[in-house]
């Protein structure tokens, strides 16, 4: 015997879900419908080969993809300052 168990706890939650598959009998097979619908999908992997092969790498931090260096030697600047 455990100390702890409470005897023939029910959570809401399991209530509740226990009530909803009683008055929704078809709830688990819409389920499986919407999950084949969105997800459960054939996978071509020889177009996975090609998609990552085309895939171009992302610059390091793509917000300041236009910096040049200033010509005294100082911090480069964003292209679209007038310093």
């Amino acid at each position: 015997m455990h100390i702890f168990r409470y005897p023939d706890y029910e959570s809401d939650t399991t209530r509740f879900i226990d009530q909803l598959r009683t008055e929704r009998p078809n709830l688990e097979a819409g389920q499986r419908f919407g999950r084949a619908l969105l997800w459960d999908k054939n996978v071509d992997r020889a177009a996975w080969v090609g998609y990552r092969k085309a895939r171009v790498p992302q610059k390091p931090y793509v917000y300041y993809d236009n910096v040049r260096n200033a010509p005294d030697g100082d911090e480069p600047q964003p292209a679209g300052d007038k310093a």
